[in-house]
């Protein structure tokens, strides 16, 4: 799509370059600064910042997903970025999108001439189901429910940009942390009790790359992941995984020298992976870690693996990033199951996102 101007702010489409030390590095570079500086400003810290080399990965063509992205300026000076990542799955209607401006680029329509982008570009994709993710900070005054019931989140000038544009709330997601600093006893003793519990598995854990023994059930619980997590109204594609996709997720870490961590538990009698937690952390070990994807198979339910991986991952990682202040993770407000885990472990909610759809017209 070509270089768009409206009402003098420019949105121009974002160049990923080969390297961060390549000549047309320069607007991806400000790119990540003023998304990191976006995030600071929201959340009100910076444990969400990267890096602009450990990020680039991420950006790199792939044949699952074609990702647009668009830097916003005004005079030259860029204030935020738009974004459309359009899944390539056979028969796939989604396209999921954000639009981040900095705080005093706000509430002067630049947002809404973004928005156009967004839409134009599912048109022109064939995309008629549009899914979108914000952060809304606790407010007073009303506030909205999905129909989930689990969660809510204050009605604030996010909120009335997405109902503006005709999308509904449908999940709310909680952003919580744990405190790394302090004692690990209470995660000792959550640990052996889901061990007295799961007797007929074992835990598993490697860095990539993914050992090949592994890399097939890997795969098959990554590609559960889209089925198998509360999703509300949300709508996601089946995806499918092997030992290749997993090479590529692999190197989104190994190629930035970010520190992944895959716990799992495997079934002794057949040696199936059944349930994963990944933690990760950039190339600065003293910055705050991510939990990222974690699933238990639902066949393998009811045996408290949740709570085993989950365990056991945070300390083996006390002894890989003892700097490490926090760990960061998010889940759907109504995956009790998972929120139980998390609580008994000793996470404390600190923020909460909204999960927006709108369905185009065909």
């Amino acid at each position: 799509m070509s270089t768009t101007t409206i009402t003098g702010v420019e949105f121009r489409p974002l160049t990923i370059p080969d390297s961060i030390d390549s000549p047309d590095a320069g607007d991806f570079i400000e790119m990540v600064n003023v998304r990191n500086r976006i995030y600071t400003e929201i959340s009100g810290h910076a444990d969400h910042a990267i890096a602009a080399d450990e990020l680039l990965p991420h950006y790199r063509p792939d044949k699952y997903e074609v990702r647009h992205m668009w830097v916003v300026l005004r005079d030259g000076v860029m204030i935020g970025r738009v974004g459309a990542d359009i899944p390539q799955h056979e028969g796939s209607k989604n396209l999921f999108w954000l639009i981040e401006l900095v705080r005093e680029a706000q509430g002067q329509g630049i947002g809404s001439a973004a928005y156009q982008l967004v839409e134009q570009t599912a048109r022109e994709s064939g995309r008629t189901v549009l899914q979108s993710w914000a952060e809304h900070p606790a407010g007073p005054g009303p506030r909205i429910e999905p129909p989930t019931g689990f969660g809510s989140i204050p009605e604030d000038h996010v909120a009335r940009f997405y109902l503006h544009h005709g999308y509904t709330l449908e999940q709310v997601e909680r952003n919580s942390a744990l405190d790394l600093r302090g004692s690990f006893g209470q995660i000792e003793r959550l640990l052996a009790e889901a061990r007295e519990a799961s007797k007929d598995y074992r835990v598993v854990q490697w860095s990539p790359p993914t050992p090949p023994e592994f890399a097939e059930s890997y795969a098959w619980m990554k590609s559960r992941m889209a089925t198998d997590a509360p999703a509300a109204g949300l709508e996601f594609d089946e995806e499918a995984w092997d030992a290749a996709r997993i090479a590529r997720h692999d190197s989104l870490y190994t190629d930035a020298g970010r520190l992944l961590l895959v716990t799992a538990a495997q079934h002794i009698e057949t040696g199936e992976l059944c349930a994963f937690n990944e933690l990760v952390i950039g190339k600065d070990r003293t910055e705050a870690s991510h939990q990222e994807d974690t699933l238990v198979l639902k066949e393998h339910r009811g045996h408290r693996l949740g709570m085993l991986v989950k365990c056991a991952a945070l300390l083996s990682w006390r002894e890989i990033a003892p700097e490490s202040p926090r760990m960061i993770t998010y889940n759907a407000e109504e995956n009790r199951p998972m929120l139980d885990i998390n609580e008994a472990i000793g996470f404390v909610p600190i923020a909460y996102e909204g999960a927006w759809k709108k369905v185009l017209d065909d």
